[in-house]
C-alpha cells in the first residue's frame, strides 16, 4: 500500500474498502506518480431514502440520528466512520475525506417521517456518522434546511460538531433552545495547533470552537465538551487542559471516547502514525491492544468507548477528577430536551395543533 503525507489531508494511504474488488495493478512509477498528486474534493448529490437512522446501542445518548452528508472533508485520521465508505466502493482512507457526498432532499425526507401517524418524537442527534457544519455544509447548507424545519414543528436536536460553522445557524439554535429543544456538542481532542493540522487538517481550530462554545453558551443554547478520542501517547496528556478550557467556554457538560479502530481503520491509522509518528507507533499501538483485550478494537458494548484494563481505568479516572474540579458533570454529552412541543405537520392545516 501506497503512502504519502498530503498538506490538508489526514489519511496518508487509501487502501480498498473492505468489498472491493482489487484494481489492475500500475506500474511502480505510475503508482507513484499518482500517489504523488495532491487529491482533490468532488462533491456529489445524493438522493436520502429514509433519513433518519436508528440504533439500539447502550453506547450511546440517543437512539435516532441524521446525517446530512456522507464522508467527511474534515479528514480527521481517527474517525470510527471511515470504515463505511467501504459500502459505497470507495476507499475508507483518502476518499472518505475528498468523495463526498451531500443529501438535497434531506429536510423534505425528514418531513416525510415526521408526518407518519407512527412517529414517536424524540431528540435527533444531527452529526453521529459525518460532521454536519464540514465545508461543504457552506455552499449547500443541507444542515440549516434541516434546523430549518426543527424550528417551524419545535422538534427537539442534539447536534455535534467540530466547526465553529455551526455559529451562522445560532438564530435558529437559540431560537430552539429557548423552549429547551437544542443542545450541541463541541468535539476538541486537541489544543495543539501542530497536532491538529496533521491529526483532522481541516477541522476549525480549537481556539475558535471555544469562542463558538462560549458564543453559544452565551445565547442560551446548552453546550456540552467532547473530547474524543482520546489517543494513548499523542494526546491523552491534555484532559485537564482540555476540561479547563471547555468550562471556561460555558461548556456545562463532557464526555470522553478512546481511540476505536474498526475494519479498515486500523490499518490506516498504523500508516499515519507512521508518516507522522514513527517513534511513537508501536507505544500507541501497544496502549490500544491493552485497553482492547489484545485487539485493534473491541467492539463489545460497554466497553469499545472507553476501553477496559489499568491503562483505561487510569485514563477514566484522571477524566472524572478533571471534569469535577471544573464543575463538569461526566456522565453525558447530551441534555435532556422537551419532547412534548412537537407539531406534526399537517396537523396545523387540518385545526389538529394541540
Amino acid at each position: 500500500m501506497t503512502t504519502r503525507a498530503h498538506k490538508g489531508r489526514g489519511a496518508v494511504s487509501a487502501p480498498l474498502g473492505r468489498f472491493e474488488q482489487r484494481p489492475v495493478e500500475l506500474d511502480p512509477e505510475a503508482a507513484h506518480e499518482k500517489a504523488a498528486q495532491a487529491p482533490q474534493t468532488t462533491l456529489r448529490a445524493m438522493k436520502a431514502g429514509q433519513i433518519i437512522s436508528t440504533n439500539s446501542s447502550p453506547d450511546v445518548p440517543f437512539d435516532r440520528s441524521i446525517n446530512p452528508y456522507q464522508g467527511c472533508e474534515h479528514g480527521c485520521v481517527y474517525c470510527y466512520a471511515r470504515p463505511s465508505h467501504s459500502y459505497l466502493d470507495l476507499s475508507p482512507g483518502l476518499d472518505f475525506e475528498t468523495q463526498i457526498f451531500y443529501k438535497p432532499n434531506a429536510a423534505s425526507r425528514l418531513l416525510n417521517e415526521w408526518e407518519k401517524a407512527s412517529y414517536e418524537c424524540k431528540p435527533i442527534t444531527i452529526g453521529a456518522n459525518t460532521d454536519p457544519y464540514q465545508p461543504a455544509e457552506k455552499t449547500h447548507e443541507i444542515t440549516r434546511q434541516l434546523l430549518e424545519q426543527f424550528v417551524e414543528y419545535r422538534h427537539p436536536v442534539n447536534i455535534i460538531t467540530k466547526s465553529n460553522l455551526i455559529t451562522r445557524d445560532l438564530d435558529l439554535l437559540a431560537d430552539l433552545a429557548a423552549d429547551n429543544l437544542c443542545s450541541v456538542a463541541v468535539s476538541i481532542p486537541t489544543m495543539e495547533d501542530d497536532l491538529k493540522r496533521i491529526m483532522e487538517p481541516r477541522v476549525s481550530s480549537a481556539a475558535s470552537r471555544l469562542k463558538a462554545m462560549q458564543l453559544l453558551s452565551e445565547n442560551g443554547v446548552p453546550t456540552s465538551a467532547l473530547l474524543a478520542p482520546i489517543i494513548p501517547a499523542i494526546n491523552d496528556h491534555e484532559i485537564e487542559s482540555i476540561l479547563e478550557a471547555v468550562a471556561s467556554a460555558g461548556a456545562t457538560l463532557a464526555h470522553y471516547i478512546f481511540l476505536r479502530l474498526p475494519h479498515e481503520l486500523a490499518d490506516i491509522f498504523s500508516a499515519w502514525l507512521q508518516a507522522h509518528f514513527p517513534d511513537r507507533k508501536e507505544r500507541v499501538l501497544s496502549l490500544v491492544r491493552q485497553a482492547s483485550g489484545g485487539r485493534n478494537y473491541d467492539a463489545r458494548f460497554g466497553v469499545r468507548q472507553t476501553g477496559r484494563g489499568a491503562y483505561a481505568n487510569m485514563l477514566a479516572s484522571r477524566f472524572e477528577a478533571a471534569s469535577r474540579k471544573h464543575g463538569l458533570a461526566a456522565s453525558t454529552y447530551q441534555h435532556p430536551l422537551d419532547c412534548n412541543r412537537f407539531s406534526r405537520p399537517g396537523q396545523r392545516q387540518l385545526g389538529l395543533d394541540f
